[in-house]
């Protein structure tokens, strides 16, 4: 478990595409302006572990949850998604929506259902993420963030 992992804002552009692309995760549509909504771990130059939001008022698109292999299992993203959370909370947002194709059971286990990809919200469906980037067959998931209380 990583116990008081410290989690900073707006990693630096160039070293957050770097570890999105080791997980081939996507990476074709974000701009340094992204940085803005995304937080770290690990150092700036070399991060560990990385986590972006894309805020629509009350809703949100969760966004590029990675933690380089050696430090899966460790409990670092699970921190990075609760510190999400707790940020896309204090945002106002209302419920937190996700794309995956690879970490449906860790979402799962973390309280997100799948829904159903026509029920997405319309500032949802127009991301480039969900229209184009990732494949129809990706899991679209949602969790209702509660208005008060520790994540």
């Amino acid at each position: 478990m990583t116990a008081h992992l410290q989690i900073f804002p707006r990693p630096t552009f160039a070293p957050m595409v770097t570890l999105l692309e080791a997980a081939r995760l996507p990476t074709e549509d974000l701009t340094e302006s992204h940085c803005e909504n995304f937080y770290f771990s690990g150092s700036a130059q070399a991060p560990t572990g990385l986590v972006g939001l894309e805020l629509f008022g009350d809703v949100a698109l969760l966004r590029s949850l990675v933690v380089a292999a050696e430090r899966r299992g460790t409990g670092e993203g699970r921190s990075l998604l609760q510190h999400a959370e707790r940020e896309a909370r204090a945002r106002g947002v209302r419920t937190l929506y996700l794309l995956t194709t690879t970490a449906e059971d860790f979402f799962a286990r973390q309280g997100y259902v799948r829904v159903p990809r026509e029920l997405a919200p319309a500032a949802i469906r127009d991301t480039r993420e969900f229209s184009g980037i990732c494949p129809a067959s990706s899991a679209f998931m949602a969790r209702a963030l509660e208005s008060s209380g520790v994540a």
